[in-house]
């Protein structure tokens, strides 16, 4: 992913923008996870590897937050 640009503090749209995306990651990272982890599940006839790939998926959004906070 590449690094966000830092806006000028005179356009409020930018930042809304940016704060915007940053506080989608984590919860769009968990759901991809989830539905990957589902898929799988479905299509080996398993029941666990949803929550593995939620709690992976979870991690990288986590990971990623930090680094674009940094």
């Amino acid at each position: 992913m590449a690094p966000m640009l830092r806006m000028k503090s005179g356009d409020p749209n930018k930042k809304i923008g940016e704060y915007l995306g940053l506080a989608m990651l984590l919860p769009i990272s968990t759901f991809v996870g989830y539905g990957m982890g589902y898929g799988l599940d479905k299509l080996f006839g398993t029941h666990f590897l949803y929550l593995i790939l939620m709690v992976l998926g979870t991690a990288s959004g986590i990971i990623s937050l930090i680094r674009e906070l940094s």
